[in-house]
């Protein structure tokens, strides 16, 4: 049997297409840069933080207010639903975590929300649960300078951008 010049051309696309199967893809040529820090395990703690906060605040859906605070609507209320006013007294569900996703605390795992006067929490707290209706899951990001600052509050270390998601939950009387 002669090969036709049809089968002859299936015969020679099906050996290029096998070769293609047994090649192995090529890494990357350019790795991303690697990042540096200095100083004391503190100083290199906070460019940690600034590094995390740059990177956050160019993720898609989230917004920076002027302050620095970071947040994004995870679940949204009805526009009808009920915002506190600053100072107010707030019932929340929330679970805070460092940058690297180690949780700090959380009403949640003690199955019970908490309720605070909004002027007794960390500034981050005060500017962003007004922005909620009742209702609402955020998450937020919050720098240091409206977290506890420089301040250690055991077990935050001091410099560190915190991450909480909160749910607010009610407005008491």
């Amino acid at each position: 049997m002669i090969p036709t010049p049809r089968f002859a051309l299936l015969l020679a696309a099906a050996a290029a297409l096998s070769g293609c199967a047994l090649m192995t893809p090529k890494p990357p040529t350019a790795a991303a840069p690697a990042v540096t820090y200095t100083g004391t395990p503190q100083e290199q703690w906070v460019q940690g933080q600034a590094a995390y906060l740059a990177w956050s605040a160019a993720r898609p859906g989230w917004t920076t207010t002027e302050s620095g605070l970071q947040y994004h609507v995870a679940k949204k209320a009805k526009a009808s639903a009920p915002k506190p006013e600053p100072g107010a007294v707030v019932t929340i569900h929330y679970v805070g975590k460092f940058i690297d996703g180690r949780q700090f605390d959380s009403s949640r795992d003690r199955g019970e929300p908490a309720t605070f006067p909004l002027d007794r929490l960390i500034k981050g707290w005060q500017e962003g649960v007004p922005l909620m209706r009742v209702g609402e899951v955020w998450d937020f990001v919050i720098p240091a300078a409206i977290g506890y600052g420089d301040r250690s509050r055991d077990p935050i270390p001091p410099g560190s951008a915190l991450l909480f998601e909160i749910e607010l939950v009610a407005i008491p009387g």
